[in-house]
């Protein structure tokens, strides 16, 4: 698989990730079919040149990857905030705001 296949999957996953949920990237590579290709998904999302909600993505361990104070780190908190996501110490509660699709919602949603 190209390089540009393996982008638009992980693009076309996260574009069904809903407003006020986060995915962790190991996550994300997951449902897009990539198990164990987390750092690909970072890798991609940094060159994508497509509007994204990049913003949704976060550590598995529900931290906001970039540094604290850092200018990504505050973009992604306020739009994480503007969605209803409560971010506290640099991180989010996933048990609470983590996406958990349901096999239908993947299936019906990525085949479109």
């Amino acid at each position: 698989m190209t390089n540009k296949a393996l982008e638009s999957k992980i693009l076309k996953t996260l574009s069904i990730v809903p407003s006020g949920c986060v995915v962790s990237y190991g996550q994300l590579a997951d449902l897009a079919g990539l198990p164990g290709r987390a750092r690909l998904v970072g890798k991609c999302l940094k060159s994508s040149q497509e509007t994204t909600p990049w913003h949704r993505v976060i550590r598995s361990d529900g931290k906001i990857a970039f540094p604290p104070g850092s200018e990504l780190a505050e973009e992604q908190r306020t739009l994480l905030t503007i969605e209803g996501v409560v971010v506290k110490k640099h991180r989010v509660n996933i048990g609470i705001f983590g996406w958990k699709p349901s096999l239908y919602t993947l299936l019906a949603e990525l085949e479109q």
